[in-house]
């Protein structure tokens, strides 16, 4: 319980007494979101050659996600980078071999049954050129599913509190605070996979994430004459 906290002098109480605790809860649904990091890595001798390779296959790889219903909007350039590719060489220190291009994207993919046909086609389109560095699965929306979570959060902190509340010899009254925690990416990864050389289909199955929040509650607690005065309070 928490130390007794001073009073407005407009409420004719020098102090009151609280509780404050912390409650969980989480809720799960079907996604109806598939989140894509793909992206293509090309090595050649030349910054140029390099650049315009991966940017041929990173067009290719686009091409045939949209040739396949995924919509522009959907699609973005999440990183882009050009790199000296070097090695060390007794007596003649770091050599330069080669350029590494490379470009990765965030797709978003909101028809899930063709999820794993989009993620093959596109591995196909961008051969062995191409890696794929992770799906996630969450939701388009995830105010309703957080909703649901942040109920169950309320239950379990209520719960926590009357049986504290009845420990002391007190009933709950009325809630003084409440916070809510920041809640997690609603997105739940499914594993990287670095690197992919074959266009079979892979399976994606959605199950059913879950997205979790914590509310923490202040309640005023009632005393015996409290109670008296002036009954039960509170939220149920």
């Amino acid at each position: 319980m928490s130390e007794p906290a001073a009073m407005g002098e407009s409420t004719g109480r020098a102090a009151a007494r609280t509780v404050t605790v912390t409650g969980s809860g989480t809720a799960e649904a079907a996604p109806d979101l598939l989140t894509l990091a793909i992206g293509v890595e090309c090595r050649r001798d030349n910054a140029a050659d390099a650049f315009a390779a991966a940017g041929a296959a990173s067009a290719a790889v686009t091409g045939a996600m949209r040739s396949r219903g995924v919509e522009s909007r959907d699609i973005r350039t999440s990183g882009l980078n050009v790199r000296a590719d070097v090695v060390w060489q007794e007596g003649r220190g770091q050599q330069v071999t080669g350029y590494v291009a490379s470009s990765m994207l965030s797709v978003r993919l909101r028809d899930l049954p063709a999820g794993s046909e989009v993620i093959a086609a596109a591995v196909e389109a961008g051969g062995n050129d191409v890696r794929l560095d992770g799906v996630q699965l969450g939701f388009a929306d995830a105010a309703a599913v957080l909703a649901l979570a942040r109920d169950a959060a309320w239950a379990d902190a209520r719960a926590a509190a009357a049986q504290l509340a009845a420990l002391a010899g007190a009933e709950l009254g009325e809630v003084v605070c409440v916070r809510q925690h920041p809640a997690p990416s609603a997105p739940v990864p499914m594993g990287g996979m670095q690197r992919a050389f074959a266009a079979d289909s892979m399976p994606v199955e959605p199950g059913e994430p879950a997205v979790g929040t914590s509310l923490t509650v202040e309640w005023e607690l009632l005393m015996e004459a409290a109670r008296g005065e002036r009954g039960v309070g509170g939220p149920g």
